[in-house]
């Protein structure tokens, strides 16, 4: 398998071999590269040898470097192959319930274990072969996320769509004794994966610890775009209590036998359940915070923090510039709490929950609302700028969900929307700025 070089980087040991774009990559230390996983445990070595080929004719190069030094090779595909895609056919699948107008790119199901140990994302591991499952442990990837739903073999291949979800517990116990450690998460769906099957997953996994480190859970997300589907439905105040007992009863359990909760319920659960938020500690390491697992409580931590260290002549509320928080409906009472707590000297900042048209309303996140639902929910708001989450926007680019840029938006507006990180001191900081202006 041969892999284009595009760019070499400057000072680095490839370019001291007289390497150069257009040059390919065939092998690293005698083994054939299959893609940059196999890459970079390679290249690790302190010395390397690479099979290159430049206009037909084979080279076998070898580089002494510091241990982990990158050899500074830049490759036509980042992955050195192309994404992994998804073979399921999940009950709930996300991308089944877009919006006709929805992007192409957000269509693509992709299913790759590798942008699991390099980014975070969540996988099944359906697509994952045996000889493929010893890769994983012959290069240590580790951690990774895996998406389990559930531990019953037949459930997990009801819910995934494939006999191939059965897999799993055979999967994670040979991961586990290969060294790999794996966060877990479950998508829940009230009557299915919850109740008795949600104990025997929580208990399975459980028996898997310190390999497997946690369990998020977190509720269904059902779009308005759920047309021959199959029926189902959004967790009620109730429901959602029942699974936060469940979860509980092993957090307490599990801490006593272990040193951690282990389990995690997502943000979306206590809020569907009007139930408090457990305290900072509780989260532990915030292992599990990109699936929505104490990003709020994060949040007012961060901006608390930051807020401490404010001048009291600037800790003063009433007048100011009038400023609005843009959030989805699930988080709209938590920030607004959150600010109405903590004034800021030259502000007037105030909390708007919006519904997302383009979704549908049943979904009430921060992130995916869409220029469009700034505009509907904003059109004629008396504000100085609106501070959104960077979240709701493409990563490294101004352009939200429906393809609207920000420009758009701010134009639309006839005032500036302002992305924020997703720090709680970063926000503090956006509205300390705005305090400052003059004649808004």
């Amino acid at each position: 398998m041969a892999h284009r070089i595009v760019s070499v980087d400057a000072g680095s040991p490839a370019e001291a071999l007289g390497l150069r774009a257009g040059d390919e990559l065939l092998a690293v230390n005698g083994e054939y590269v299959v893609d940059f996983l196999d890459y970079e445990a390679l290249c690790a070595e302190r010395y390397v040898r690479l099979l290159v080929r430049r206009d037909g004719k084979q080279t076998e190069y070898g580089v002494e470097k510091d241990e982990y030094e990158p050899l500074g090779l830049n490759f036509a595909q980042p992955l050195m192959s192309s994404t992994r895609l998804c073979c399921n056919r999940c009950l709930f699948c996300f991308v089944d319930q877009l919006p006709q107008n929805a992007r192409p790119s957000l269509r693509v199901k992709d299913d790759d274990w590798r942008m699991s140990m390099m980014m975070g994302n969540y996988v099944t591991l359906t697509n994952v072969s045996d000889r493929e499952l010893s890769r994983i442990i012959r290069r240590h990837a580790s951690p990774l996320y895996i998406s389990v739903h559930a531990m019953d073999p037949d459930l997990r291949s009801r819910i995934l769509g494939t006999p191939r979800g059965a897999r799993l517990p055979a999967q994670l116990q040979k991961l586990a004794e290969g060294g790999i450690e794996f966060h877990t998460q479950a998508v829940l769906c009230p009557g299915v994966n919850d109740g008795a099957a949600l104990e025997e997953t929580i208990a399975a996994l459980a028996d898997m610890y310190p390999a497997a480190r946690s369990l998020a859970l977190v509720p269904v997300g059902l779009t308005g775009h759920r047309e021959g589907l199959r029926p189902l439905r959004k967790y009620t105040r109730a429901q959602a209590q029942a699974v936060l007992d469940i979860a509980g009863r092993w957090r307490q359990k599990l801490l006593s036998r272990f040193g951690t909760r282990f389990v995690f319920p997502s943000d979306e659960f206590y809020l569907a359940a009007d139930a408090p938020l457990p305290a900072g500690e509780e989260y532990e390491d915030y292992d599990q915070i990109d699936d929505g697992v104490g990003m709020l409580r994060l949040l007012e931590s961060e901006f608390d923090e930051a807020y401490r260290e404010l001048p009291a002549a600037m800790q003063t509320s009433g007048g100011g510039v009038k400023l609005m928080v843009a959030c989805g409906v699930s988080a709209g009472p938590f920030l607004a709490r959150m600010l109405a707590a903590r004034p800021v000297t030259g502000a007037s900042v105030s909390v708007r929950p919006l519904e997302n048209g383009f979704f549908g309303a049943s979904v009430t996140v921060s992130g995916l609302l869409t220029g469009g639902d700034l505009i509907r929910g904003l059109q004629n708001e008396d504000c100085a700028a609106v501070l959104i989450t960077v979240c709701m926007l493409r990563d490294g680019e101004n352009v939200f969900l429906d393809d609207m840029t920000l420009e758009e938006v701010s134009r639309a507006l006839g005032k500036p929307v302002i992305p924020v990180g997703r720090r709680g001191d970063e926000l503090l900081q956006a509205i300390v700025e705005a305090s400052k202006w003059q004649g808004r």
